[in-house]
């Protein structure tokens, strides 16, 4: 496994818990609150899921698991979205988390790319 795929394990997991601290900080709306559990699933998933990926037993598990890990970065940022366009908070407080997401999202693209050998 290349470092930076190594330093992806601590950073998913933070990113999680970056979900975790934002799900706290929602209004107790039913909107809110729905839209943030969506967040927490997803955003925790990624990291769960890639931690998965380096525990793979072949090649093409990996790559599936990389998949997953894509999928859960791409959803966690429709909600992430939605919650910003219902102003649920303030933008200044998503726009981190999004710009980190759609970095997951990179990251995990090339990752698999790479796998993959394209």
């Amino acid at each position: 496994m290349k470092n930076e795929e190594k330093d992806l394990l601590p950073r998913t997991k933070d990113f999680a818990r970056r979900k975790i601290r934002l799900c706290v900080a929602l209004p107790k709306e039913t909107l809110a609150q729905v839209l943030g559990q969506q967040v927490l699933r997803s955003g925790t998933s990624i990291g769960a899921n890639y931690r998965e990926a380096n525990r793979a037993r072949s090649k093409a598990e990996f790559i599936s698991k990389v998949g997953d890990c894509l999928k859960e970065a791409d959803e966690t940022i429709y909600w992430l979205e939605l919650i910003d366009e219902e102003k649920i908070l303030p933008q200044p407080r998503l726009s981190p988390l999004l710009q980190e997401a759609n970095e997951l999202v990179a990251i995990l693209v090339t990752i698999s790319k790479r796998a993959r050998g394209d």
